[in-house]
């Protein structure tokens, strides 16, 4: 869940975002009475200054070199945020998930349901490097059982599933190419679109996660950005199986705390 490897390659690459402005300075023409003046209208006419009008800013948009740095250096400022996501497969609900994250400390709280748990909810808890798992069929109800989180391959890739910024942090060696797509509005806001197409067997070794047969070379994902370039919504789909992801509330206060001694069972 750690951060700060993808923190440290925004350092290495300028950024070159924000608003450039197209062509020179606007140069304003003051009144010169040798020369006709527009003038308006009025009981004593007098003449106007005349500007010539801006042109308007062109917005630089992220591309293959800068998308990464810029992504991950919006995200490295955020204390927490709060991750909606559903999976399908073959066009039918799998799982859904919706948990909080921290940074310092480092910590998550999620919900995962779905046909992937029986049709019955799981709760995962991490603090530091300690996971609490209550997963039906493993675990009597409303209990959990301590585990440390690289303790198993599977658990771990559970826990890590549902944090965006393993993803994010496979970008940096496996992207292929990023491209501006449109702007739209969603949920009320306007949000940039980009395609991001990664080499898929790079970004499933740089998760930590092993690379089935039969898939295609490379995974092209949905991003939308907002103006400060966090990632506010993400899917992909993969052999049949899709994601939507949303993130929100960045920043917004979280408290989050290990199960009672009480919920613990060994």
């Amino acid at each position: 869940m750690k951060f700060r490897a993808v923190v440290a390659t925004a350092a290495a690459v300028p950024l070159a975002l924000g608003l450039a402005a197209c062509g020179g300075e606007p140069k304003a023409t003051g009144y010169k009475p040798t020369t006709p003046a527009t003038t308006t209208t009025a009981p004593k006419p007098a003449a106007t200054t005349t500007t010539a009008p801006a042109k308007p800013a062109t917005v630089a948009r992220l591309n293959r070199v800068t998308f990464v740095p810029a992504m991950t250096t919006a995200v490295s400022k955020q204390k927490a945020w709060h991750t909606v996501g559903t999976v399908t497969a073959n066009g039918s609900p799998l799982m859904t998930m919706d948990g909080v994250q921290t940074t310092n400390p480092v910590a998550m709280s999620m919900e995962m349901s779905g046909a992937a748990f029986q049709g019955k909810t799981a709760k995962i808890v991490v603090i530091g490097k300690t996971a609490y798992l209550s997963i039906p069929g493993l675990t009597p109800a409303g209990k959990y059982k301590k585990v440390a989180s690289g303790l198993n391959d599977q658990l771990t890739e559970l826990i890590e599933g549902g944090d965006p910024t393993k993803i994010y942090k496979s970008f940096d060696k496996s992207m292929v190419d990023a491209k501006f797509v449109r702007t739209e509005t969603i949920g009320g806001e306007q949000l940039d679109r980009y395609a991001v197409t990664v080499n898929t067997a790079k970004a499933l070794a740089l998760q930590g996660k092993k690379v089935p047969a039969g898939l295609p070379k490379t995974l092209t994902y949905s991003m939308w950005l907002d103006k400060s370039h966090l990632v506010r919504r993400m899917t992909f789909d993969l052999s049949g199986v899709s994601m939507v992801m949303t993130m929100s509330d960045y920043n917004k206060p979280v408290n989050i705390t290990a199960p009672p001694a009480s919920k613990i069972v060994k």
